[in-house]
């Protein structure tokens, strides 16, 4: 699959994600400080779904109705973070297609996908 890591993410799920064989792209290393909406535009015009931990893009995808090829939005607290890489692995690989189109929240020991507008 193919993923656009923005800056607010832990650098884990990148790491994690292209070990695994996914395509990566992380907006630290090619477009550090690009604003939200320039972030998510390249994701779905690069057909990326965007891993996040920031809630701003729930706000441009629901309320903006901004077009996106997919949002994973990561909501981990600090006393979960030692599982975090391990648990979007596992989301990916049992939710991948699930995953194209939609906006996944993701918590420890939960996890809500729906429709994007």
């Amino acid at each position: 699959m193919r993923f656009l890591a923005d800056e607010s993410c832990d650098f884990t799920f990148v790491r994690v994600l292209r070990a695994a064989g996914h395509d990566v792209l992380a907006v630290a290393e090619s477009a550090p400080g690009a604003p939200d909406d320039k972030v998510i535009a390249l994701a779905h015009s690069q057909r990326r779904i965007l891993i996040t931990e920031d809630k701003d893009f729930g706000q441009l995808v629901f309320a903006a109705a901004t077009s996106t090829s997919g949002v994973i939005y990561v909501r981990y607290p600090m006393r979960y973070r030692s599982t975090l890489g391990v648990d979007l692995l596992r989301l990916v690989e049992e939710r991948d297609e699930a995953l194209t189109g939609a906006f996944a929240v993701v918590e420890p020991g939960r996890i809500r996908i729906g429709r994007t507008p």
